[in-house]
């Protein structure tokens, strides 16, 4: 594609070179550039890439964006000096692509909980309904029904909209994404068109990404900034920072609450452990999803599906139909009467809504928590969590998580500073030895909540990543009972 078709709409400082030149790939990693490549150079957290500049054109590139010129230009190369060279790959992106955002109805869903479960449910809804669909998940990415697995909760604006021209030439109507505040940050939705947005809600999570909260509020935002006029947003109305996703923001306004404050409003009737009985708007329906977190997630669904335009009772009719999504709240049943929990939750408010539900279903005789806190990661949430887990369970079990290049020892004592005067915890370093110790030590009757990792199938130890899944640790006991 010539580089002034590949640069419309991009904010450009400075030109060097000429126009009509081609450009056969683009990347802004200088290892994947071969002849007639577009280079990106983006000042990433880790690596500057304004130093692989040379390397790339000694490796091929015809062509260089940037924040900063070189001091030395090479007379045969383009170079391209904008603003902000990651939000210039975004939109580079997408006109590489043939902006495939734009031949679809792209919905993204963001929020700290929820966001996995809110696009999953979508995607399966829409599906249910006889529409293609694609999804852009923590756990998963799916083109219609064929799947590759996740690299990130929200790709790179290369693989990303790679991922959206692949679901456009596959027939899909719509792709639901999940839309991480590191992804706004960084610009790799820049140049996306979406038909809507969705905030769940804000706790504490990623401040040692974001700093302070209010840097965390300003990323999420972003999004619903991004939006146009013909563009639709919805918020939980219940989430005191739903409103100020709202502001200034040029789309259709819309709220969901469990408070009946909102457009949409919910009540929970009934629960238990096989699942819980909704009004929706007036309209009852049947989910074999539990909790009140569960609540705001099928809302919000509800109303996403019918501001794309499904009709209100097939949606509650299909959406009735449709189960609990991988690592998020999925339940177990032994042969001896035990029932296992895994569950992602790992923030404090993540934590305390899953244990609030167990204990609000009334059946469970003892409430056995394992969890654990992420290496390299948010040090402030570590304490809290424990106190949570020791507070509201009859025996609590702290162990690793994803200890990355952190001494788990050391994580592991920063959350024993949450329950110093408690006596009902244990801490097990070893996850899986921390598992097999909860269910033997659970009887009938009793709920064994595993936290923390959900879907992920290993644990990062070092730089390593290795094996691990929690379901298969559960599977694997109550098989050898």
């Amino acid at each position: 594609m010539r580089i002034d078709k590949l640069l419309e709409r991009v904010k450009v400082v400075n030109f060097v070179g000429k126009g009509e030149v081609e450009a056969n790939h683009i990347t802004m990693d200088s290892r994947k550039v071969t002849e007639g490549t577009l280079f990106v150079a983006v000042e990433g957290t880790a690596v500057d890439g304004h130093r692989f500049i040379d390397p790339a054109i000694s490796a091929g590139a015809t062509a260089v964006v940037c924040t900063t010129l070189p001091e030395e230009l090479h007379p045969e190369v383009v170079y391209v000096q904008v603003e902000d060279s990651a939000a210039a790959l975004g939109q580079i992106a997408a006109n590489y692509y043939g902006n495939p955002s734009r031949e679809l109805k792209l919905v993204g869903v963001t929020g700290t909980n929820g966001k996995t479960t809110t696009a999953t449910l979508l995607y399966n809804l829409t599906q249910k309904l006889g529409y293609k669909a694609g999804l852009i998940s923590t756990v998963i990415y799916k083109i219609g029904n064929r799947e590759e697995p996740s690299t990130h909760t929200t790709p790179d604006a290369i693989a990303l909209n790679r991922l959206l021209r692949e679901m456009v030439d596959a027939g899909c109507d719509y792709c639901f994404m999940e839309v991480s505040s590191h992804s706004l940050v960084q610009h790799r939705t820049e140049g996306l068109r979406f038909e809507g947005a969705l905030f769940s809600n804000l706790t504490h999570d990623h401040l040692d990404y974001h700093k302070t909260f209010a840097e965390y509020i300003r990323a999420k935002k972003l999004l619903f900034d991004s939006l146009d006029k013909e563009s639709w947003a919805l918020v939980n109305a219940d989430d005191r920072n739903g409103a100020v996703m709202l502001q200034n923001c040029k789309a259709q306004k819309h709220t969901y609450s469990l408070r009946g404050i909102g457009g949409t409003n919910t009540k929970i009737i009934e629960t238990s452990l096989e699942g819980m009985l909704l009004e929706i708007d007036g309209k009852q329906m049947w989910s074999p999803l539990l909790g009140r977190f569960n609540g705001y997630n099928l809302t919000a669904v509800y109303r996403a599906a019918t501001l794309l335009g499904f009709e209100s009772n097939e949606v509650l009719v299909a959406l009735s139909s449709l189960g609990s999504v991988c690592g998020r709240f999925q339940t177990f049943r032994s042969k001896g009467g035990v029932v296992a929990i895994v569950d992602y939750a790992h923030t404090p408010d993540a934590l305390d809504n899953v244990i609030e539900t167990i204990l609000g279903v009334g059946t469970a005789r003892r409430l056995i928590t394992i969890c654990g806190c992420g290496g390299d990661r948010d040090r402030s949430k570590r304490p809290e969590m424990a106190a949570i887990a020791a507070e509201k369970s009859h025996t609590a079990i702290f162990t690793s998580d994803n200890p990355r290049t952190e001494d788990p020892a050391a994580i592991l004592a920063d959350m024993e500073e949450g329950v110093r005067g408690k006596n009902n915890y244990l801490i097990i370093a070893d996850r899986a030895q921390a598992i097999r110790t909860a269910l033997r030590m659970a009887e009938a009757g009793d709920v064994v909540l595993v936290a923390g990792k959900g879907h992920e199938e290993y644990q990062i130890i070092g730089t390593e990543k290795r094996h691990f899944s929690d379901q298969e640790q559960v599977l694997a006991y109550f098989e050898g009972e």
